[in-house]
């Protein structure tokens, strides 16, 4: 039995160490520039809540939860905020950037010619969306309880969640990324990404809309976060949120293995 087992268990080791290789790597090319660029991902939302959550939510009073619960327009914008910021600091590596190291700098046919397979430079690639994903999330989740939008206890737990928001959007990301074939298609993501932000339930609840309508909100990634995340930070978690959570796992697996099926195909040719 042991000798059965063990060799699995290296092979794990192998792999995450591998994907561990190709984050380091990404790390160690950083350039100041970058730096801008991630303080202006974690500005939009943070202008949002301010501007809509604080200064709208001032005309529009108070929201009326799935549940009953009455809460605050700033209380309830600040966790779909929060959801977005997971979402788009995921999709901005794992579309944009990854797309440009396979496509035109042919950096993974490189790292191909190493022991790294496709599946690994995919790993490796979501766990440095991740590291950008928790700097977002955990400054916005600070601002937030600092605002008294939520309590210190529940932003605990609104951190982990929204790691699984970014897991689930960066490996979206890497799907669609070895599906398009020009930067040209980046209008169609910008715009669908766009569209997501707008009818997840961000600034209204899906209830305002009509019933088909309705349906195709809830069935959406952003909006199945703005749940899970909303439900955390105002308290109101319930058995739907246990759906929200199979619904990104699910989603990362699904995003995963297209990513790293697509990514054998076009670079072991």
């Amino acid at each position: 039995m042991v000798s059965l087992v063990m060799p699995r268990l290296l092979s794990f080791e192998g792999t995450g160490r591998r994907a561990a290789s190709v984050t380091e790597r990404n790390i160690s090319t950083l350039r100041s520039a970058y730096w801008v660029v991630m303080v202006s991902g974690f500005l939009e939302p943070v202008l949002y809540l301010f501007s809509i959550g604080i200064g709208v939510g001032a005309l529009i009073g108070d929201i009326t939860l799935p549940g009953g619960e009455v809460v605050g327009y700033a209380e309830f914008v600040a966790p779909a905020m929060l959801a977005a910021s997971a979402m788009t600091g995921a999709l901005a590596e794992t579309t944009f950037n990854f797309f440009g190291k396979m496509k035109f700098v042919r950096l993974y046919e490189g790292i191909l010619a190493t022991p790294v397979r496709p599946i690994e430079i995919a790993l490796g690639e979501l766990a440095w969306a991740m590291a950008r994903g928790v700097i977002y999330s955990a400054a916005f989740v600070v601002i937030m309880t600092l605002m008294g939008l939520t309590t210190w206890g529940r932003a605990l737990a609104m951190l982990p969640a929204t790691l699984l928001v970014g897991l689930a959007f960066g490996a979206l990301g890497m799907a669609v990324a070895t599906i398009i074939r020009s930067w040209q298609d980046f209008d169609l993501i910008a715009a669908g990404q766009f569209a997501l932000f707008l009818f997840s339930g961000t600034f209204v609840p899906p209830t305002a809309y009509p019933a088909i309508v309705r349906w195709l909100i809830e069935a959406t990634p952003l909006y199945r976060s703005v749940d899970l995340i909303r439900a955390l930070s105002t308290g109101t978690t319930g058995w739907l949120q246990l759906l929200d959570v199979a619904y990104l796992l699910a989603l990362m697996a699904l995003g995963l293995t297209i990513a790293g099926r697509r990514m054998a195909r076009q670079l072991c040719k």
